[in-house]
């Protein structure tokens, strides 16, 4: 394993975090040492978390190996997304950082889940006000 080139990007959503290494192979895709059609079992994510190679159209060039935890599917696909389009970055010398940026992909998305503040139900539901 020395000697294989390896590619290293990390992703970050909501509280996910996806550590993702690019190998040069046949495009096999593991998550956590699952198949990554069975870990995510969403076409859609999974459509989501691979979208990097089609955009820099790397399709099946490389093997995947993610390493990913925390929050649930959805934020756990936006990592892997952003982790992979970071290792392409690494792997290709910048030649796609246009592409991958016109797509969006290497922008962390920063939204997450506003914590609930005291005297309010949620973040920011109150109780039902009646004058009378």
């Amino acid at each position: 394993m020395a000697d294989k080139v390896r590619y290293y990007g990390l992703g970050r959503r909501k509280t996910s975090v996806a550590r993702v290494y690019l190998i040069p192979g046949k495009g096999n895709f593991v998550i956590n040492g699952k198949e990554a059609a069975q870990y995510l079992n969403s076409a859609i994510l999974l459509k989501d978390a691979k979208s990097p190679f089609s955009v820099t159209e790397t399709v099946n060039q490389f093997d995947i190996f993610v390493n990913v935890n925390g929050g649930g599917l959805t934020g756990q696909a936006g990592a892997i997304r952003l982790g992979i389009a970071r290792a392409l970055l690494e792997a290709s010398n910048n030649e796609f950082r246009n592409k991958l940026k016109d797509a969006g992909f290497l922008t962390r998305d920063a939204r997450v889940k506003e914590r609930k503040k005291f005297g309010l139900r949620k973040a920011r539901r109150a109780r039902q006000f009646s004058k009378r």
